[in-house]
């Protein structure tokens, strides 16, 4: 890790956001989706809907409306609605600082509630994505690419309290060297250390 963080990747957050509660909603829409993309659809979105009570009254017709550009539209305007009445009924507005909680609102699964945790509350909790799944494969962190088994060996090699930054830095790394198709492992800073046996040259 110590070498990709002197790479020279920004451990910024794609996603734009002011609050855990924009965090949500765009971590929510980013299923399937760039962050460009996201982007460009939230800051329209936060026009019309600026909080929880304003969207959890909105019809979900005129949210589809807002967000066809976003693959999965309509589900996720489904879910955008709803979980946005859980966060005014239940949580009075607030987006749960709690796994357990974020996990049983709508659209919500364990990757979406660690962003939201580490990014919106900064509470240690690391979410695996498909660039970090790929990454710590291929690099021998995890023997898989699945989620959870990932989760499990990487936050077992980094302390807690860098669990958010790693998380940045290995989708940094999986977009811009380590990809999926056609990855660029001549740039690679850490080429010589890295077991993957079909690297190219």
């Amino acid at each position: 890790m110590r070498i990709l963080e002197e790479s020279g990747i920004e451990p910024r957050p794609g996603l734009r956001y002011l609050n855990p509660w924009q965090l949500l909603v765009a971590t929510v829409l980013s299923a399937q989706c760039t962050d460009a993309r996201v982007n460009s659809v939230t800051r329209v979105l936060f026009e019309a809907y600026p909080d929880p009570a304003a969207l959890s009254r909105a019809p979900v017709e005129e949210v589809e409306g807002l967000i066809r550009s976003i693959g999965l539209f309509r589900n996720k305007a489904k879910n955008l609605v709803a979980l946005a009445g859980m966060v005014v009924n239940i949580h009075a507005g607030r987006v749960p600082g709690v796994r357990e909680e974020l996990e049983k609102l709508p659209g919500v699964g364990r990757k979406t509630a660690s962003v939201v945790l580490a990014q919106g509350f900064n509470v240690a909790a690391f979410a695996v994505d498909t660039h970090i799944g790929r990454v710590s494969y291929r690099l021998g962190f995890s023997k898989s690419t699945e989620p959870l088994p990932v989760e499990r060996a990487v936050t077992r090699l980094i302390a807690p309290e860098r669990w958010r930054e790693a998380h940045l830095i290995l989708i940094g790394h999986g977009r811009r060297t380590c990809r999926a198709r056609a990855p660029r492992c001549g740039e690679c800073p850490v080429a010589r250390l890295c077991p993957w046996p079909q690297k190219t040259p």
